[in-house]
């Protein structure tokens, strides 16, 4: 007689494992021929899915209430309605409650990066970006991150700078240590955590902590209003060109 326990048969209501939810997608780009090829490369990702396509910003702030995607992909550039001006109306409602807006941007052309930011976009694709780094962004923005890689901060900044600049503001940073001001000082400049950790002798985990924290101070939503904020305060400064 054997003793020890006997493997239990599965009982029907043993709960099944749950597929995770796929990234839901709006497209928010005027020309045809992009959007279906968005759509595509949307459909065809593991864990993902298109739920809306939208011609203009009208139509894809009427669609993210609708359909409440996690990721919006806006074009900048849109009849009706700018991506700009969708954007801000898609983060400041309620009923599009968790939908982040990706901007799709040429950057070399457009002058409105900045001002995406403001309206509260998560982050920005160069519409050469190659198909792995589409399904890459929009995985990062779906998790919560922003998305501004160090060149694209960089030259965001440079060219804010370039425009005629409000007075600093420092009482925005409120009640920030030293070592955050350093902290957000860096993630203005566009570098990246690795970066800000060997910068200032930290690991990265500890700089993920910091930022952490910076975002609860500043009530921030991502790293891209860090960014605003960065600018905004007067800690960042880059010499004109």
């Amino acid at each position: 007689m054997t003793t020890g326990a006997t493997p239990r048969d599965p009982s029907p209501r043993d709960p099944l494992p749950r597929e995770p939810e796929p990234v839901r997608v709006l497209l928010a780009e005027d020309e045809v021929l992009l959007r279906d090829s968005l759509k595509v490369l949307i459909d065809t990702a593991p864990g993902m899915v298109t739920v809306g396509e939208a011609g203009t910003g009208s139509e894809a702030v009427f669609l993210a209430r609708l359909r409440r995607p996690h990721v919006v992909l806006m074009d900048v550039r849109m009849p009706d309605m700018d991506g700009i001006e969708a954007t801000r109306r898609i983060c400041a409602d309620p009923a599009a409650a968790g939908a982040r807006v990706l901007i799709l941007t040429t950057f070399d052309q457009d002058e409105y990066v900045y001002a995406s930011l403001r309206a509260g976009a998560s982050g920005f694709l160069v519409k050469s970006a190659t198909a792995t780094e589409l399904l890459a962004a929009v995985r990062v923005v779906a998790s919560g991150e922003a998305l501004l890689s160090p060149t694209v901060t960089r030259r965001l900044i440079a060219d804010v700078l370039r425009q005629p600049r409000p007075a600093p503001a420092r009482g925005i940073l409120g009640d920030i240590t030293q070592r955050e001001q350093d902290v957000l000082t860096l993630v203005g400049t566009g570098m990246s955590n690795s970066e800000i950790a060997d910068h200032l002798h930290l690991t990265v985990g500890t700089v993920k902590t910091h930022i952490g924290r910076l975002l609860a101070k500043l009530r921030a939503r991502d790293r891209a209003q860090l960014v605003i904020a960065a600018y905004e305060s007067g800690l960042v400064s880059i010499p004109p060109p």
